[in-house]
């Protein structure tokens, strides 16, 4: 096999991952557009829940899931497939920076828990979602676990390391104890709330609430946040090949113009001898 020919074989294979990489940049993108409507509604949510237990512990406040925190619980949402640069890199950095030493690790994504295989403190791993749809999937399975932790090694504090879209490097987000974080919402109501529980049962059936209500939008975020890094890694390894196959195919065009005079050349030469 010629040179020449050997340069457009290989044009044709880049060609077709060049394609490969173009449907699966196109898919991540559709993937954004559609976390973005999921993540609304979910913030809403989470929202709404915030709005209730502000409610609650104006006329409450002596019921306190703080009283029983223990040892912290470290979640680390990585991803399940490849392509979105250093998005699991960053997470097992944070392992070392931002848990505690003998605090237990859960780590969710098939490509993060390969490179957490051997750590000491991971006692669980779990496969992670591809797309938003696979999310209560992974949370069905992932919250019975934090339940066995909590009773098992008394560990009553839950903390997710996870990224977020828009900002630089690992977000840190404290789940149990609840409603303890950032700017909490003003309680609306200026008298009780009525309930069918007693406060203890209902505070303990809104923070479940709140559990599976922040963890959604918690994945949700994590999923938008890798397929925006997904695209991005995608353009710049398109990039990178379409530069290489112009290169290849100036190469080839060099050849194929060598080829054309030497043919002629042999042409010449033939009809000289003739002559």
């Amino acid at each position: 096999m010629s040179r020449r020919h050997e340069l457009e074989q290989r044009l044709r294979k880049l060609g077709e991952i060049g394609e490969i990489m173009r449907s699966m940049k196109n898919l991540a993108l559709m993937e954004t557009r559609k976390l973005a409507r999921f993540l609304d509604a979910q913030e809403e949510s989470v929202h709404m829940i915030e709005m209730a237990a502000a409610d609650f512990l104006k006329f409450h406040p002596n019921i306190d899931y703080q009283a029983i925190a223990g040892n912290q619980i470290f979640l680390l949402v990585g991803s399940e497939r490849g392509f979105c640069g250093d998005f699991n890199e960053e997470l097992l950095n944070a392992v070392g920076s931002q848990t505690s030493p003998d605090s237990p690790i859960l780590a969710v994504g098939g490509k993060l828990c390969t490179r957490l295989d051997k750590h000491p403190c991971l006692m669980g791993q779990f496969d992670g979602p591809a797309v938003a749809e696979d999310v209560p999937k992974t949370l069905n399975q992932l919250i019975p676990a934090i339940g066995r932790l909590q009773d098992t090694q008394a560990c009553h504090g839950l903390t997710v390391l996870h990224h977020r879209s828009g900002i630089e490097g690992i977000a840190r987000k404290s789940l149990l104890p609840p409603f303890t974080e950032g700017s909490k919402p003003e309680a609306a109501l200026s008298h009780p709330p009525l309930l069918n529980l007693s406060p203890e049962s209902f505070f303990a059936e809104l923070v479940h609430h709140y559990l599976f209500a922040a963890l959604h939008e918690i994945f949700y975020t994590s999923l938008m946040a890798e397929n925006q890094r997904r695209i991005q890694h995608l353009e710049g390894a398109i990039q990178r090949l379409e530069e290489k196959n112009e290169n290849l195919a100036r190469k080839s065009r060099t050849l194929r113009q060598e080829e054309i005079t030497e043919e002629i050349e042999v042409i010449l030469l033939s009809v000289e001898g003739n002559g």
